[in-house]
């Protein structure tokens, strides 16, 4: 591939979005896309990818790109397909991931953890092996990346060990990569939500298991809030780094939980 400078393209930073097809993603895109970004929107589904890439109605700034990020191969051709379209990348935001089912350790299946690890760690840790080469071959040289952690990677809910570890090994992946990237001019933050509101927590409007055993039901947030935090990292000069953000419903049971 042929790596541009910023000088031989055309207007905007390069975004990645990987999950983008709802939740979090989706509504980083959309904010990414207003803030002026050309945004590659990757995820398992097309249609939901191909439905954003139509609200958006962006001619030449909306690459969609259906990724499965535990894939190897499939991480591979999203990053060609992004350098290869616009010469550069200026931003990974790694959001993909999922809960698996939230059963006791000693219940779970294998294949639920290896399917939480393969979505929740593997894939954020190929996509930012991506970003690296990329960025650090790209005139000017350097990008962004941010992780989508959680609350998980503080503390845990009931029942959740393969997306409790998952999240607290982002932590570490961010760490690493936010010092391994110094050199290459590459920042790496993560930002951990809690209770947005999106599919995923639907539950919690119904109530959702507590560590005392009790079923309460959870404040919220409107995704938005998190997707103008993304914003506002992505936003910020390579020569200052938003390492660890916490955006969260205000009074969800997070600060004292247990």
């Amino acid at each position: 591939m042929t790596l541009q400078t910023a000088h031989s393209q055309s207007s905007g930073p390069v975004a990645i979005i990987t999950g983008a097809g709802s939740g979090i993603g989706r509504a980083s895109a959309r904010a990414l896309a207003k803030a002026g970004y050309r945004v590659a929107l990757a995820g398992r589904r097309d249609a939901p990818l191909r439905e954003l890439e139509a609200e958006l109605n962006l001619a030449g700034q909306v690459l969609v790109v259906p990724t499965d990020v535990g894939d190897p191969a499939a991480v591979n051709r999203l990053f060609d397909s992004v350098a290869s379209t616009w010469g550069r990348l200026d931003l990974l935001f790694n959001n993909a991931g999922g809960s698996g089912p939230m059963l006791p350790i000693e219940d779970l299946p294998f294949e639920a953890w290896q399917q939480v690890l393969a979505s929740n760690l593997t894939g954020p840790f190929l996509c930012t092996q991506a970003a690296f080469r990329v960025m650090k071959a790209q005139q000017p040289m350097g990008g962004r990346i941010i992780n989508n952690g959680s609350i998980s990677a503080h503390s845990p809910r009931p029942n959740s060990a393969p997306y409790t570890s998952t999240k607290h090994a982002i932590t570490g992946l961010t760490k690493s990569a936010s010092l391994d990237g110094r050199k290459y001019d590459i920042a790496c933050g993560q930002i951990d939500i809690g209770n947005a509101q999106t599919e995923m927590t639907t539950r919690m409007a119904q109530g959702i298991p507590q560590a005392n055993g009790a079923l309460a039901i959870e404040p919220r947030m409107d995704v938005e809030d998190v997707a103008r935090a993304v914003v506002f990292m992505a936003g910020l000069p390579l020569e200052s780094n938003v390492q660890f953000m916490t955006v969260m419903a205000t009074k969800m049971p997070f600060v004292g939980r247990g």
